[in-house]
């Protein structure tokens, strides 16, 4: 029988006595977490951001609702959400969750863990969601037309990735944001605006969770509904690929369903036209990132003059009165952000955008060919990531992508080979800094991106 939660349960406050539990096991602990935005920076301490007791701290099971906010030498750094369950013992199963022993503060002598791993707190999420409870500073809404019902078994999701999610029966999954920030979050924004449009490629937002602290909104989690079976593209491509599969068709079927979102959300949210002044900020920061990245990486450097003429082109274009109309978009597609149902059909998920730049710039309108450019380069991540390396694959389905494109919006994206260039070699910029950085040995597979767009004919 599905637990009752109300508003009773929880009390927020910012006040440091919860913390003094978590501090030190947090310093071990929160830097080993995948979703852990920053790799390589010492976390020299923590400041409370809020905290809310959703199970009392005394029992067999506390369960408390945490937004701490890390530093970085005296600078401050992410504010992160943690569901801290309270035990005076783990049992097996949960041991992967182990955050570590209190030894000081209020919950000295418990044993706390990440909660999403435990079903009875992660089934209590989803029962607050269900009765649009508020507990505390949270707030629990919901789309009163989509149906939840109770006692669906919580499972924690698997993939890695820069949030955490919990799926409930196969029929809704729950993604909470694990890095937070102020504001409106485009993960709920958009497709609650594309379901307005009837847009059937995106899930429709069922239920969120959002805090409001000292004036400010915080968008905590997102409930959709589970697409059953499915398979997303990245692995799809993959399987395809080791196979000796053709995987055209499907690309062509992507093209459509993506170009079906940019439909809708041009329809939705209001759109710009972009000439010489705006984009001056973009093609610099274009260049910025490139001369940054060539620093970085020397691999990369033999290529940036060649590179930089990507960037030079665009602004000239520019210059001679050309415009271009920008608008709300996905903002981070690749393969990994596309799932394919057992019907065939494809789903775009995950608009949250590229988490590491700031709120306001992940919600600018911008050309659907930075979404385009996203995709094309995730081909070539599949194909080059084969051994040996298929470029011809890579190239049938960038091909087909684009043709199914155009067979919904009406515009070929490769008839604006400046402006998809640009876009494109700034994603694979980005792609080699992250790659020497965080996985040295998949180098080598943006650096044979970087080669073509830096060569004459980089189509």
């Amino acid at each position: 029988m599905a637990e009752t939660v109300t508003t009773r349960a929880g009390t927020t406050t910012t006040s440091p006595g919860l913390l003094t539990s978590l501090e030190p096991l947090l310093r071990d602990w929160l830097p080993r977490q995948r979703w852990f935005a920053g790799k390589g920076r010492p976390v020299t301490g923590f400041s409370p951001v809020a905290a809310t007791d959703l199970l009392p701290a005394g029992g067999e099971l506390g369960l408390h609702h945490v937004l701490v906010r890390t530093h970085e030498g005296a600078a401050p750094g992410d504010c992160y959400q943690l569901f801290v369950g309270a035990r005076e013992a783990l049992p097996p199963r949960l041991a992967p969750a182990l955050i570590g022993h209190a030894t000081t503060g209020p919950l000295a002598g418990r044993t706390l863990y990440d909660a999403l791993y435990d079903a009875r707190p992660a089934g209590l999420l989803l029962e607050a969601l269900r009765t649009g409870a508020r507990i505390g500073a949270l707030r629990c809404e919901r789309d009163p037309a989509q149906e939840i019902r109770p006692g669906l078994v919580p499972r924690l999701g698997t993939a890695e990735q820069s949030n955490s999610s919990v799926v409930y029966g196969d029929t809704f999954i729950l993604k909470l944001f694990r890095r937070v920030v102020p504001g409106i979050n485009p993960d709920l924004e958009l497709p609650l605006a594309l379901a307005r449009e009837g847009c059937t490629r995106v899930p429709p937002p069922t239920a969120w969770l959002r805090a409001e602290l000292g004036g400010e909104a915080y968008v905590l989690g997102v409930l959709q509904p589970y697409v059953r079976g499915a398979v997303d593209g990245w692995e799809l491509a993959l399987r395809e690929l080791a196979k000796g599969e053709d995987f055209a068709e499907e690309a062509r079927s992507l093209g459509r369903a993506t170009a079906e979102v940019h439909t809708a959300l041009a329809r939705a949210l209001p759109t710009v036209t972009l000439g010489h002044a705006q984009l001056g900020p973009l093609v610099d920061g274009m260049t910025e990132r490139l001369e940054a990245a060539a620093q970085a990486v020397p691999a990369l450097r033999p290529y940036a003059p060649a590179l930089r003429t990507a960037y030079t082109a665009l602004a000239d274009l520019a210059g001679e009165g050309r415009t271009w109309t920008a608008q709300r978009a996905h903002g981070d597609l690749h393969l990994g952000q596309c799932l394919r149902s057992p019907s065939g059909e494809w789903t775009l998920i995950d608009f949250e955008g590229e988490p590491a730049r700031p709120l306001a710039e992940r919600r600018m309108p911008q050309p659907i060919e930075r979404d385009v450019a996203g995709m094309l380069r995730s081909f070539d991540y599949a194909a080059y990531s084969a051994d040996p390396p298929v470029p011809d694959w890579a190239s049938a389905c960038r091909a087909a992508y684009c043709s199914g494109y155009a067979e919904v919006s009406g515009t070929d994206p490769r008839t604006d080979p400046v402006l998809l260039r640009a876009y494109e070699t700034d994603k694979a910029v980005y792609e080699v800094v992250y790659e020497a950085r965080h996985r040295p040995d998949w180098l080598p597979v943006p650096l044979s991106a970087i080669r073509r767009l830096a060569s004459p004919d980089p189509s």
